[in-house]
């Protein structure tokens, strides 16, 4: 389906309130050549080679526009995808006519002009564009533009990976991914998978009360074998909404990875799987580096003291570089108020990572620690204690869903009649 897309003009949204509607599926590994008139151009489309969205996508650019494109495919096979900036009606079509028979089949074309006009368009249409941009470009046009020739209109929305790490190890950041998780799959009723990403220590298991005999390590030792089929196999399924790709949590093996060794079964569970949690562990290498850039929404959950203002900080910057185009990550602060313990006011943590925390967990090891021997959630032992509002709250922010299914009383028959007549 060819479908005319606008320059975004509106604002960006508030990284406060994020939507599934700006949600941009990844583009598979194709292979993309632009062929611009403008260095303006050219530089939004050399931006959007960076997002992490076309990380997969092999990009080349150069300048000459029309003309350039049908000389350099005399000779040469065409890409998967061809981005054309044009300035010209008549050039665009005549352009297009002879681009046609040096094309192979199967290439799509995305056309960028400044002509605003549904004759035009039409027309395009009537020749395979696969989409017409109008210019100025930003970079996340162009990433839209992209990915959305990959996507089709008929399918469910790719899933939404929220990662979840902590700035220091033991700050409790796999108990608040798996409590977010579960108000995700509960309160907002959205199916949902938490894949425990480590391997050697996992707690997921334990905290949902799981014992599976196969999980992720299954997954990721045999990638020629990962299909939809295959994970749903080695998925255990905790609630009606939420299931669990658990780590095996045995030390009988070296858990060495490849910078690309989670992706073919973080790609899979996008296609069937509306919310994927990642509980990334504290460590730093290839694959978690690239398992944080590469999800949608990221929340750090960090203590209150130096080493965690550092770490967290750190984590922030780079984050923020890395994915220019998408929101700005959040952290929460956790285990704070422990008795005679000094720490770092939230305040004066806000002020240095120049952003507020989403939420200020408090130290409640008595709750905590019942939930944790009894392989449960906190929502399970009180469902009206503030860290359930708390872990509510996170879900909702990270998903952008901040209605939550209102519970009926004994008086809604009586409210809906009086709406009726009004």
């Amino acid at each position: 389906m060819i479908t005319y897309s606008r320059q975004n003009t509106e604002p960006q949204p508030d990284i406060t309130a994020p939507s599934t509607e700006d949600h941009i599926a990844p583009a598979p590994r194709v292979s993309v050549q632009a062929f611009c008139e403008t260095v303006e151009t050219a530089a939004a489309v050399q931006s959007a080679g960076e997002d992490r969205r076309l990380g997969k996508a092999h990009l080349k650019i150069q300048m000459g526009g029309m003309a350039a494109a049908i000389e350099a495919y005399r000779s040469a096979p065409t890409p998967n995808v061809i981005i054309l900036e044009t300035e010209g009606r008549n050039d665009i079509l005549l352009g297009l006519d002879q681009l046609a028979t040096v094309c192979d089949a199967g290439t799509r074309v995305i056309v960028i002009g400044r002509i605003n006009d549904v004759m035009l368009y039409r027309e395009l249409v009537r020749r395979g564009v696969s989409d017409y941009v109008i210019a100025p470009v930003g970079a996340i046009d162009v990433v839209r533009s992209v990915c959305n020739l990959f996507s089709s209109p008929e399918a469910k929305a790719v899933g939404r990976i929220i990662a979840v790490v902590g700035a220091k190890g033991g700050v409790g950041a796999s108990t608040v991914a798996h409590n977010v998780a579960w108000a995700i799959a509960r309160d907002l009723s959205l199916d949902s998978v938490v894949a425990d990403l480590d391997l050697a220590f996992g707690t997921a298991g334990l905290d949902y009360n799981q014992d599976p005999p196969q999980g992720i390590a299954d997954a990721v030792f045999s990638p020629d074998r990962v299909d939809t089929a295959f994970l749903d196999r080695l998925l255990s399924k905790c609630t009606d909404h939420l299931s669990l790709l658990a780590a095996p949590a045995t030390l009988d093996r070296v858990y060495d990875f490849g910078a690309e060794a989670f992706d073919s079964i973080f790609d899979t569970l996008r296609t069937t799987m509306p919310c994927i949690v990642l509980d990334v562990p504290h460590q730093w290498s290839g694959w978690t580096k690239r398992a944080l850039i590469a999800a949608d929404d990221i929340l750090i959950v960090a203590a209150p003291d130096l080493a965690n203002l550092r770490n967290t900080k750190n984590i922030f910057d780079l984050l923020k570089a890395s994915r220019p185009n998408d929101r700005a990550p959040l952290y929460c602060l956790n285990q704070v108020g422990i008795p005679k313990r000094p720490e770092i006011p939230a305040a004066e943590f806000a002020k240095a990572i120049e952003n507020h925390p989403i939420a200020t967990i408090p130290f409640e090891p008595q709750i905590f620690g019942a939930a944790a021997n009894n392989g449960q959630m906190i929502a399970e032992i009180s469902a009206t204690h503030r860290t359930t509002e708390m872990f509510l709250q996170i879900a909702q922010r990270l998903t952008g869903r901040g209605e939550t299914k209102k519970k009926s009383s004994l008086l809604s028959p009586l409210i809906e009649k009086l709406r009726a007549k009004k």
